[in-house]
């Protein structure tokens, strides 16, 4: 299997980054591509506004056409709070799925609270969301996907369970 990308979508707080270093470590070839790390350095001053997430998004999901051109297999570990980026993979990515991990917000702000800090994701973001910083699912729109190929709620299944469901979604897709 070349040239495949996940797009691993929900809330802040509901587990992208841990399931995709949980599937890398079960296929190691795979690049995550992490929002929180590309945003710094496309937008070294984020401002969150709607031009500028645009922006970002398309320009991340370009870099994983790209990648996945070239035969790498791609981790989007981003919250893609708006379904047209999603929407925008799937129309040029020919070897694409969509993994929703849903979860309530009470749990995202809970775990936000309680989180380790490894992918440069933004500090206390819940509380900013609080004081009128966009916040997906807060104060700026979360657009849940309408047909993903997998969806995790991640409030109930483990972190191992999840990683065993997308095993058996990518053994799926490669047939």
């Amino acid at each position: 299997m070349k040239g495949f990308v996940l797009w691993m979508t929900g809330l802040p707080g509901s587990g992208k980054s841990t399931l995709a270093d949980e599937i890398k470590k079960i296929y190691p070839k795979f690049i995550i591509l992490r929002m929180d790390e590309f945003r710094k350095i496309v937008t070294p001053k984020p401002a969150y506004s709607g031009l500028e997430r645009d922006l970002v998004y398309r320009s991340l999901v370009y870099l994983a056409k790209m990648m996945t051109g070239q035969g790498h297999n791609v981790i989007i570990d981003a919250t893609g709070n708006l379904r047209k980026w999603r929407t925008l993979a799937r129309r040029l990515i020919p070897k694409y799925a969509e993994i929703y991990l849903k979860c309530p917000l009470e749990v995202t702000m809970k775990r936000e609270r309680k989180r380790v800090y490894r992918h440069k994701a933004p500090k206390g973001i819940y509380k900013k969301g609080a004081k009128g910083w966009p916040v997906p699912g807060m104060n700026v729109p979360y657009e849940e996907p309408k047909k993903p190929e997998l969806m995790i709620e991640t409030d109930v299944v483990s972190v191992k369970e999840s990683a065993g469901l997308v095993k058996k979604l990518l053994f799926r897709l490669s047939r």
